[in-house]
């Protein structure tokens, strides 16, 4: 219940966090342009907090749904206009005024995306030392000639500290499926050089897992031993009775050595019986459980509902990566720019079939990962904003008429044509962009039921 209720916390205070950096960029800007505001809101719906601020006497709005917000401005289209008020109406205002402030709501999630980077890579991010402790047989990795000892020092001539500190750069170069090099120290010492062939690589293989699973190279940190950390509600090792703090010895009279043997085991017994035997509180046990199958790839893979127990991580396995100021802006600039371009190339990819639409996450999944980040701790919830602010301002480009994007397609038309658009044009396009919309959200919702149920 506690979790839960941070979860829902983190991501009203996200989502809250985002919108406000978004208007705010609508709001300083027309305020610039000489544009009368008549309401900034965040959330919709029934308005559960109010004030009238300014000369302008702005009202100021707290609503009751958080998933969004707007600015209202004094404008002819939206109602009438008072004769002595018009040249404070933002439908009077010269075409660049109007793209400026329109333009200034994804800029101003692109600023924050950088600053908060920028303020992560100034304090300073604890992981992993890029020294590569194990090469799956037969992986690309190996292909490419890395060992076990590996430190990774550059990639592509980019120095590297960090396990992930050009993660966003490798999956740039395997959606290119370009070839990558890597000058690394090895076990002896000795400088040595890696070319990494990503062209046989998909667009569908390229996320999350890619250094470990498509690589087939994982980091060198002390193998977890077969302790259970957590167990989900309801699942087949719940079922069983195992319990957190319980360990594993042995799956049907294999000796379970580390947690890999336990997840082999299970994901090669898809919907099977399994005798477990564990240890708890000093004595012996054994229980009886049925796997579950899952699907991934066209393949069926056994799982139990259970995680295993993390240890700290020993000092000399981390790494505290940390840049002085201006170094830290330019890396928050550069991830900013990389993760914009990967966003949109997916986008791409995805209309081209390329990429599955499972990919797409609505509020529920968004919620699960804010809830997540900020028990880590407050660099992680930041990183957080600082990735959603980026998809905010992307998405909010994308030329679909309702969206930032859309009002910039139709001034560029304008400015073409040297007239506004008519009203009925711009209607039937606002219908297209809202159905657009809608569709959308509904992938999302149905792409986070599925993956709640599965």
């Amino acid at each position: 219940m506690i979790e839960l209720l941070i979860t829902v916390v983190a991501f009203v205070i996200a989502i809250s966090v985002l919108v406000v950096v978004h208007e705010l960029g609508h709001y300083s800007v027309a305020r610039l342009s000489g544009v009368e505001v008549l309401r900034f809101s965040v959330g919709f719906g029934k308005p559960l907090w109010t004030r009238r601020i300014g000369k302008d006497r702005t009202e100021w709005v707290i609503a009751a749904v958080p998933l969004g917000g707007y600015v209202k401005m004094l404008d002819e289209h939206e109602g009438e206009v008072p004769k002595a008020e018009l040249p404070r109406a933002f439908s009077r205002q010269s075409l660049w005024k109007r793209a400026a402030i329109v333009l200034a709501g994804p800029f101003a999630n692109f600023l924050f995306a950088i600053l908060a980077y920028t303020a992560v890579n100034i304090v300073g991010l604890e992981g992993l030392r890029p020294v590569v402790g194990t090469v799956a047989q037969n992986s690309l990795g190996q292909k490419a000639g890395f060992r076990a000892g590996d430190e990774w020092l550059s990639i592509d001539g980019q120095p590297v500290q960090s396990w992930d500190e050009r993660r966003l750069y490798l999956y740039e170069k395997a959606l290119d499926r370009a070839t990558v090099r890597f000058t690394v120290r090895d076990r002896d010492r000795l400088m040595q050089e890696r070319l990494l062939d990503l062209s046989s690589l998909t667009a569908a293989e390229v996320g999350a897992g890619l250094l470990e699973r498509q690589l087939g190279l994982a980091p060198a940190i002390p193998e977890l031993i077969p302790v259970i950390g957590t167990v989900e509600d309801g699942s087949p090792a719940a079922r069983a009775g195992l319990r957190k703090g319980d360990r594993v010895t042995s799956i049907d009279g294999r000796p379970v050595r580390v947690w890999s043997d336990l997840v082999e085991i299970v994901s090669a017994r898809p919907n099977e019986p399994l005798r477990i035997a564990i240890e708890r509180d000093g004595r012996t046990e054994t229980l009886q459980l049925t796997t579950q199958a899952v699907e991934r790839g066209g393949r069926k893979f056994g799982r139990i509902g259970a995680g295993v127990e993390i240890p700290p991580l020993p000092p000399e396995s981390k790494v505290l990566v940390r840049y002085p100021p201006l170094t830290a802006l330019t890396e928050g600039a550069e991830t900013t720019w990389r993760m914009s371009v990967l966003t949109l190339k997916m986008l791409w990819k995805m209309l081209r079939l390329e990429v599955s639409t499972q990919t797409i996450s609505g509020p529920l999944t968004i919620a699960q990962y804010a809830g997540a980040s900020v028990q880590i701790g407050f660099d992680r919830f930041l990183l957080f904003l600082a990735v959603v602010s980026v998809g905010l301002g992307v998405l909010n480009l994308l030329p679909v008429p309702v969206l930032d994007g859309g009002h910039l397609l139709f001034y560029a038309v304008e400015g073409i044509k040297g007239s506004p658009l008519s009203e009925r044009a711009m209607h039937w396009g606002q219908q297209v962009g809202i159905a657009l919309l809608i569709a959308l959200m509904a992938l999302a919702f149905y792409n986070d039921f599925m993956r709640l149920l599965h």
